[in-house]
């Protein structure tokens, strides 16, 4: 369980990422906005408390693995990064440009600390598995943990990896969904619905949960819950809101891929400022 310092610590991070995130897009005046910013909490968890890995070394063979399949949140795992210390925030700035080491969609051959290049929805949860099983026959005790797209999700792709890591019985693999309930056409219920996700998954065999996916708190006791059931994959559905963090974005399907301009840039970093003054309120 999160002590109320490492909470309040992880909170911040988020914003953080939220800023970094903003700022990184604001720069080249378009981008995956929506689904970056609702994957904040879920990066602060990974990258600033649950995940063994070393900036200085990260192709450290005993590392925790993350595989982000909706690569086009890419700008969101970027911020991340570089706030953990694999490469200087400058580089952020470089983002989607000329020779930049840091691609709209995720890079594994660019960017230090991306594990696996994504990008073609459902392919990197095949990846995932595939990286799950690889380090269970090597006998290493590290995690492999994935993050899905909810639009994402209704790719076959997906649950013949859901099959298959069941099969397998991958206890070291946690998967999420960012369950945003929105996709660049719309609601994925009117797109395309994923019915109750949670009880699809379990009925492939999957120890499944539902969290607020912008709780620190719960996501971190969701991991450590999973952790201690064995013989099965793990999946934590993240309940949360596309956009999240900006009132102007926030549930808004046209947020997926937005313009933000210099003015905008200056009115979300301000919201993410009061928000950041609230969370130290809270302490």
């Amino acid at each position: 369980m999160l002590t109320r310092e490492e909470a309040f610590e992880l909170k911040l991070k988020a914003n953080d990422i939220r800023k970094e995130t903003v700022k990184t897009i604001a720069s080249i005046g378009v981008g995956h906005i929506g689904g970056s910013l609702s994957i904040a909490e879920v990066l602060a968890v990974l990258y600033f408390h649950e995940m063994n890995i070393d900036p200085k070394n990260p192709k450290w063979p005993d590392r925790d693995w993350l595989v982000v399949s909706k690569g086009h949140s890419g700008p969101a795992v970027y911020s991340a990064l570089a706030l953990k210390g694999y490469f200087d925030k400058e580089m952020l700035y470089t983002l989607n440009k000329p020779n930049t080491k840091l691609p709209s969609h995720c890079d594994m051959r660019k960017t230090p600390g991306i594990d696996m290049t994504t990008g073609s929805l459902g392919q990197g949860a095949s990846a995932a598995a595939g990286i799950a099983i690889g380090n269970k026959y090597d006998g290493r005790k590290n995690y492999t943990y994935l993050i899905l797209g909810d639009g994402e999700s209704q790719e076959g792709q997906v649950w013949e990896m859901a099959m298959f890591a069941a099969h397998h019985k991958l206890d070291n693999l946690i998967a999420f969904v960012d369950y945003n309930k929105l996709q660049i056409d719309g609601q994925t219920n009117d797109v395309c619905s994923l019915g109750d996700i949670v009880a699809k998954f379990t009925s492939f065999g999957w120890d499944t949960v539902i969290v607020d996916g912008h709780s620190v708190e719960a996501i971190c006791e969701a991991i450590e819950s999973a952790k201690i059931i064995n013989n099965k994959p793990h999946m934590i559905v993240l309940d949360t809101v596309k956009g999240k963090g900006i009132s102007a974005l926030e549930g808004k399907a046209s947020c997926h891929n937005a313009n933000i301009s210099a003015e905008q840039l200056e009115e979300y970093l301000k919201e993410l400022d009061e928000i950041e003054i609230a969370i130290k309120g809270g302490k």
